[in-house]
């Protein structure tokens, strides 16, 4: 009968200018998803040369290669009788577009009666090139940079191709705009990335145009309970228009500070059919779905209110006037087939090809399927363990090196390392044979298999606690306990002969001994004595980094993992250069808040039981002088705030754009039942002084994974001045006078 069609869709890990790599997952893709009987293959956004080009996209070369790697999946017998979708960087009239490139290989001819070139056995043919209309503008992206958004809705122009695709296509022209495929049995309809975000998307017009199929092909990264919003909405598209939607997405870490968590989905009318993992170490993942191109048009026949024409007045409805609507009978629903109707038509691409066979009555179709989420604690758990497999395996070093001090904050990274390794093990378990060859390189042992997560976390991971006379007998046993427990190599050393060397050092040239605060110091000598510990620490993680695998005849160096979680990113409260300058940092952009419940999470899922004992203690960065053999700091009290506070200050500055007079009167209504105005305005004015004193670490922040959406990151996400006033005079007394006014009004 010709009605049921099977598509694919993938996520796949590519890596910015990796080429060659990401030729071979794409050819492997389109290799599964051809032995599933799949005619139709939809790939990530970019995935020729890799979304995180940045820079990189203003050169020639990166668009060069792109149609080099182009011609390459032209010519390979792998792309036969199969629709390929990719995405790539083009330029048309010497402007660069992100676009998708949609050819097919077909064993016969595909231009029909009208092909002028003599056709070999297998023609090949580009389709269309469809450049994105919405660009990803904000936050972490920064597409306008680059590209251009396509802005002639509906419109084709003729695009000449390069000489080495010519050679192999026989073409000279092929349509360049917004248009829609037309093959034998349905009609597709491509979105990239954004368009799916924006009000009008482009699947609503393309939908009632009567284009069945929406592709979308997406580089979208990993942010803290984000996935639901991403699947809500692709089934919504396909709820209120009907239809097959199809998402692609990239997976993994591409060079950057973002994690892409794959996600891929297939969804028709409104449920989801096929759902991609969000978190593994497969390079290659590919989605098929078998569906029945009827149950999209008898979808579409009873939702009467599609068919609504928007020009005539007297039709005018709104949302909840649909039910009396299609109560109303048959005599209103006659009237509402117009919509649809006089929708304006997109260009068609007419493909000689069919995504269905001729005789597939009896051919199965897929189920619908209820999407499973992760609960944050898990997302924890996996995002930046793959984040940091990722990183490992492509900067080619032998393994990790955490400063361990008994916290909070460097045990969860700790435990995201053990947690890789249990990924990494059970893939290997799994027959992923990628990675069992990244291990055996990393570890320069062609023989050997990782089978339990403890040995291997021993292979890759060493943990060092770095004492100080300021340091407490409390925090050196939890760290032992929490190394042995995940099996990490494990050192223990003290800082004090190099701190009194500096110090030494300082007083020979001044004739000065600063002192603490506990023995009579200013604070600014206080706060120098606390520094020179940190920063002595750094220096020594990044020796042992360097030379602790030479110590014991293992080849390779380490890289440092810092433990700064976003709290105290925001805040400042870190030394510059000290333990937080690491070569990356898989926590930076976790709140504290969230940071205790994932380790609260890994006590039970990892069985590790010396957790209990970290997160009992208060956080203390044990760099003054102990009273009695006991700490006398605490973090919470050298900020001035808790750390629940500290996120909520973050979530208004960044996330909801706020400065601190609108901070204070949003606080003023939030907090109303547990501060007076005045504690209020004191604590936003305190927030935005530490804020603006310490933005200057922002700019040499360890590169951190991204997870949070009110993350101080100055590289690219969280563009900012790092010299202020930070009086703010101007700000502060509106905060006064607003205050004074509440409490006068309010008396």
């Amino acid at each position: 009968m010709g009605r049921k069609v099977t598509v694919a869709t993938c996520a796949l890990n590519q890596w910015a200018l990796d080429f060659d790599g990401n030729l071979q997952r794409i050819l492997k893709s389109i290799e599964i998803a051809k032995n599933r009987g799949a005619r139709y293959r939809l790939g990530p956004e970019l995935e020729i040369c890799g979304y995180g080009c940045w820079d990189h996209y203003y050169e020639s070369d990166t668009l060069w290669h792109s149609f080099q790697v182009l011609a390459a999946l032209l010519e390979s017998p792998v792309t036969q009788d199969i629709i390929c979708d990719v995405g790539m960087p083009v330029m048309h009239r010497n402007i660069r577009y992100n676009c998708r490139v949609i050819f097919l290989n077909s064993s016969t001819c595909v231009s029909g009666a009208l092909c002028a070139w003599p056709c070999s056995p297998a023609c090949r043919k580009i389709l269309l090139i469809r450049p994105k209309m919405a660009l990803a503008n904000e936050a972490n992206y920064h597409e306008l940079r680059w590209f251009t958004p396509w802005s002639r809705s509906r419109h084709t122009e003729e695009y000449f191709l390069p000489r080495m695709i010519r050679d192999l296509t026989k073409q000279e022209t092929v349509p360049f705009g917004d248009a829609v495929l037309a093959t034998w049995d349905t009609c597709i309809g491509s979105e990239i990335c954004e368009e799916l975000w924006t009000p009008h998307s482009p699947h609503i017009d393309m939908g009632l145009d009567g284009v069945e199929i929406i592709t979308n092909a997406s580089s979208s990264h990993h942010v803290l309970r984000k996935a639901n919003t991403r699947v809500d909405l692709v089934t919504m598209a396909t709820t209120k228009n009907g239809g097959i939607y199809l998402l692609a997405n990239q997976k993994g870490c591409d060079g950057d500070r973002l994690y892409y968590d794959g996600c891929a989905m297939i969804a028709m009318n409104g449920s989801i059919f096929a759902q991609g993992s969000q978190f593994s170490l497969d390079d290659v993942e590919v989605l098929t779905a078998t569906l029945d191109l009827e149950d999209v048009r008898s979808y579409r026949a009873e939702i009467s209110s599609r068919n609504l024409a928007p020009m005539e007045p007297c039709l005018s409805v709104g949302p909840g006037d649909l039910e009396g609507f299609r109560e109303a009978g048959s005599h209103f629903v006659l009237n509402l087939h117009h919509q649809a109707s006089k929708a304006s038509p997109y260009p068609r691409v007419k493909v000689d090809f069919a995504l269905s066979c001729h005789e597939d009555l009896l051919a199965p179709v897929s189920e619908p399927i209820e999407w499973k989420y992760h609960s944050a604690e898990e997302e924890i758990s996996l995002g930046p363990a793959c984040w940091l497999w990722d990183f490992l395996r492509r900067s080619q070093q032998a393994g990790f090196l955490l400063p361990l001090s008994g916290g909070v904050d460097s045990a969860a990274t700790a435990c995201l390392v053990y947690s890789m390794c249990c990924q990494v093990c059970a893939a290997v378990r799994s027959g992923n044979q990628e990675v069992l060859a990244d291990v055996r390189t990393i570890m320069n042992q062609s023989s050997y298999t990782p089978q339990d997560p403890r040995e291997l976390c021993g292979r890759v991971l060493t943990t060092c606690y770095m004492a100080s006379e300021n340091s407490s007998q409390e925090t050196c046993s939890r760290a032992r306990e929490l190394a042995q427990q995940i099996g990490s190599h494990h050192i223990s050393l003290s800082i004090d002969p190099a701190v009194k060397a500096v110090m030494g050092i300082f007083s020979l040239v001044t004739g000065k001994s600063p002192l603490f605060a506990a023995h009579g110091g200013s604070s600014r000598e206080n706060l120098a004595l606390q520094n020179v510990q940190a920063r002595i620490r750094m220096v020594l993680a990044y020796l042992f980094a360097q030379l602790s695998l030479w110590s014991r005849g293992i080849r390779g160096g380490l890289l440092v993992l810092g433990s700064a979680n976003v709290d105290e990113s925001l805040l400042g409260y870190l030394t510059k250069y000290d333990c937080s300058s690491a070569d990356i940092n898989p926590i930076g952009g976790i709140s504290k808040t969230d940071l205790r419940a994932f380790v609260h999470f890994c006590t039970e899922r990892f069985q590790l039981p010396a957790l209990q004992s970290i997160l009992s203690a208060p956080p203390t960065a044990e760099l003054e002088p102990l009273a009695d053999g006991q700490v006398s700091q605490t973090d919470e009290e050298d900020m001035g705030m808790t750390y629940a506070e500290l996120s909520v200050y973050g979530k208004l500055r960044k996330v909801a754009k706020m400065g601190p007079y609108s901070m204070f009167c949003k606080l003023l209504g939030m907090w109303r039942h547990i501060w007076t105005p005045r504690q209020v305005a004191d604590k936003v004015k305190q927030f935005f002084s530490k804020y603006s004193m310490n933005r200057h670490k922002m700019t040499t922040l360890t590169p951190a994974y991204h997870a949070e959406n009110y993350s101080p990151d100055d590289n690219r996400f969280d563009l900012r001045p790092f010299l202020y006033n930070t009086g703010w005079p101007w700000q502060f007394r509106c905060i006064e006078n607003q205050e004074i006014t509440f409490t006068r009004f309010h008396r």
